[in-house]
Order: structure tokens, then C-alpha cells, then sequence
């Protein structure tokens, strides 16, 4: 449909996920990343029945830039945090040239948006028919194992490759040392990847792993290419105290540097959540009040799945209405617990989530910080599939952002 509500013509097709696939959509999107509108605007003009999942590409540009220039090293997206291909269009545009995907399926999208992008298949356990169709169809050369027996099932699937670059993933530092003396033999480049954990907070961690790292290379006593210090870094999430990211950039080089690793010996970095999160919000419809919890048109097995039983995680929030101001004084802000829209008591977000305490249906809500495990996470269930995607020009809406990009 089309929405005659300002000049420029504004074409709405609402998103279905198709969950055979990780990044298919049945939609078109609201508008272009160079036809940018505000939130506000989008509200007013469209009242939209299903969510919006809103998209800042300058924030995208300026949160790439800003790893591949302060990381001491390559950076590789994590594909599995956020699919959508116009992220990773806008990713790529702004120069993050390397993916690390899981799938198949992710394998299929990065290569087919970008025909020369270099894609690293991470998942340390695959099937040979994955690897063989990674390697011969799709020119991947980059894979991550925990085992010996994966290694060789690499190996037969690639029909002995001469090109491969391994990385030890997932197992104890004893067994490491005999992968990695198996497979330098086979491996034109080797490296150790790990992962400190999601939403790490502390630059110590990353410390600590490299120096695990750096005596499993000296007790294997073979050549090591890479050292991959994986994914992990945080976003700065309302309640969490999270270091800047240039601290975590500084600590990993600094001890690698200490650590004196080999001089060919060169870093990588997976981020995800770093990299998008700030970049998203949601507008989500208000259905009901009740006391201290709101029903909206998203929750738990929707855009909002962080927030649900399994991950708590608050978001930013912001009360928005078609016709007038809100009023955001600290003293008439409540603290409010979500429902979302689906039949199933797991469908609830604790938060709380302080918003004006006359919030009524026909409000919106936008819901900050959503860029990671959001839509890539999206179901079906209940029948709850719909989503439009809009590119907005908004500032921040983050914990202590002051709308600045």
C-alpha cells in the first residue's frame, strides 16, 4: 500500500521471516537508505499496525569505521547477529570485507550480495556435504574445528585442499595441542580462535585467553598464523557498566604485544552485537494498559527476544504520540514490565522499562538498541510474523546517548 501522507510517495510492504531460511523476507522496504525520515515522522504519517524495525545507516558507517580503524587487526561480522542484507550492505559499504558465518544458509546471502567478500565458516561442527558445497561452490577456505575428527572430515570434504585455514575452537587446552600439531601439516595458514562470552564487560578476559592462547602455541610448538580473539564486545545497555570499546582494543593489544607472538602472527576479531546494536530500534503499537505492565505488537518471540525470560536485557525506551509532545520529566516516569502480543506466558519482558506513567493504547513505543539478535531471531509463532523496515536519520537512543551520532 501507499501512504499520500506527504510529498515524497512511501511504499509499506510488511516483512514476513520465513524461517526455512535465515535471511529471506516477503517485503519490500519502507523507504531507501538515502531517503531518510525520523521516527516521529513515520508514526504520524503511517500509524503503523505491526512493528517497524528502524535502521540508522550512519551509525552502521560510523561504528565500522570506527572498529576497522581503532582494532589492532581484521575484523570479520558476525553474520548470525543480524542478517538483514541491507546491514550487511551498509557493513560492507562502509568496509567490513570479511563475514563469519555459521551456515549454509549465510554463506548463500554474504556470497551472493558480495561476490568477492572473504567468508570464514566459524561453526566448529558441519557436515561434510556443508563443507564440501562451502568449498567448491562458494570458495570458502577459512574454517574453525574443536577436534581431530573434524579436521579430517574437512580434509576428505575438500578432497585434500592445499588452501585451507584451520582454527581451533571449543575444546581443552591439552587437546588443543594435538589439533594444532595435526593440522599445521594440512593447513596453508593456522590459527586459535576463542570466545570470551557475549556482552563481556571486562578487557581482563580477553587478556587472560590470549595468554592461554600463547602457551598452547608454545607447548604445540608449531607456527601459528592468526590468533582470532573472537566476538564478546558489549553494548552499553541501560543498567550495565560497559568500559568504551577502545579499552578492550587497547588490552588485546597491549598483551598480544607483551606476549610476543610471533611477528607474523596477525589478530582477528568477530563483533556483532558492537557492531549493530546501537544502529536499530523497533516501534512497537501500545494494545493495553494495566497497572504496571503495557501489551505492545512485539515481545519475546518477536524483535524483542533479549528481553524475554531468557535474556532480561533492558532496552532504551522512549513514549511517542501521533498529535502531541510527551512530557519525560524524571517525575512522571514509572517503571513498567512488557507484554507482547502472542498467547504464552513466556512472552513477557521484566525490564522495567521507565516511560510516562499516562502511557495508553494508541501510544508507540520506541524500543532502543535492538540491532542484535533481534530480527535474525524473528518466529512465526501465533501467527506474529509481520515487520516493516524503515531507514531513519534519528540521533542515538542508547542508555546515556544525548541523540548525538
Amino acid at each position: 500500500m501507499h501512504s499520500d501522507a506527504s510529498t515524497n510517495q512511501i511504499e509499506i510492504i510488511a516483512a514476513c521471516i520465513d524461517n526455512s531460511s535465515a535471511v529471506q523476507y516477503t517485503m519490500t522496504l519502507l523507504n531507501a537508505p538515502y531517503q531518510l525520515q525520523s521516527i516521529d515522522e513515520i508514526v504520524k504519517q503511517l500509524k503503523p499496525t505491526v512493528p517497524v524495525f528502524c535502521i540508522r545507516p550512519k551509525v552502521i558507517e560510523f561504528t565500522a569505521k570506527e572498529f576497522i580503524s581503532k582494532f589492532p587487526g581484521k575484523v570479520l561480522y558476525a553474520v548470525k547477529c543480524n542478517s538483514e542484507p541491507s546491514i550487511l550492505k551498509l557493513l560492507w559499504n562502509a568496509g567490513i570485507c570479511d563475514f563469519d558465518c555459521a551456515s549454509i544458509k549465510e554463506i548463500e546471502l554474504v556470497r551472493t550480495l558480495f561476490p568477492s567478500a572473504k567468508i570464514h565458516f566459524m561453526h566448529p561442527i558441519k557436515s561434510e556435504a556443508t563443507i564440501f558445497q562451502s568449498y567448491f561452490n562458494y570458495g570458502v577456505r577459512n574454517f574453525a574445528l574443536d577436534s581431530v575428527e573434524e579436521l579430517h572430515k574437512i580434509t576428505r570434504s575438500t578432497k585434500d585442499g592445499d588452501d585451507l585455514v584451520c582454527h581451533k575452537f571449543g575444546v581443552s587446552a591439552t587437546d588443543a595441542v594435538s589439533i594444532l600439531r595435526e593440522a599445521r601439516p594440512i593447513a596453508k595458514r593456522l590459527g586459535i580462535c576463542f570466545h570470551v562470552g557475549s556482552q563481556c564487560i571486562e578487557p581482563k578476559y580477553y587478556e587472560d585467553a590470549l595468554v592461554i592462547a600463547k602457551d598452547i602455541i608454545c607447548q604445540a610448538d608449531v607456527k601459528i598464523d592468526i590468533i582470532d580473539v573472537g566476538g564478546g564486545f558489549p553494548a552499553n545497555y541501560p543498567g550495565c557498566l560497559v568500559p568504551p570499546l577502545d579499552e578492550f582494543f587497547l588490552s588485546i593489544e597491549r598483551c598480544f604485544r607483551n606476549l610476543h607472538f610471533s611477528k607474523e602472527t596477525v589478530l582477528w576479531c568477530e563483533p556483532g552485537r558492537a557492531l549493530v546494536c546501537d544502529a536499530c530500534s523497533v516501534i512497537v503499537a501500545v494494545l493495553a494498559c494495566r497497572k504496571d505492565s503495557i501489551y505492545i505488537n512485539d515481545g519475546a518471540y518477536g524483535s524483542l527476544g533479549d528481553a524475554g525470560p531468557f535474556g532480561k536485557t533492558r532496552y532504551p525506551v522512549r513514549l511517542i504520540r501521533q498529535n502531541e509532545s510527551v512530557k519525560t520529566e524524571k517525575s512522571n516516569l514509572k517503571a513498567f514490565q512488557f507484554y507482547g502480543p502472542t498467547c504464552d506466558s513466556f512472552d513477557q519482558m521484566d525490564g522495567p522499562f521507565e516511560l510516562p506513567d499516562d502511557v495508553k493504547p494508541g501510544d508507540y513505543i520506541e524500543v532502543g538498541q535492538t540491532g542484535a539478535y533481534s530480527i535474525a531471531i524473528r518466529t512465526r509463532f501465533n501467527g506474529f510474523d509481520e515487520i516493516m523496515i524503515a531507514f531513519i536519520n534519528d540521533g542515538l537512543l542508547t542508555a546515556d546517548s544525548n541523540g548525538d551520532i
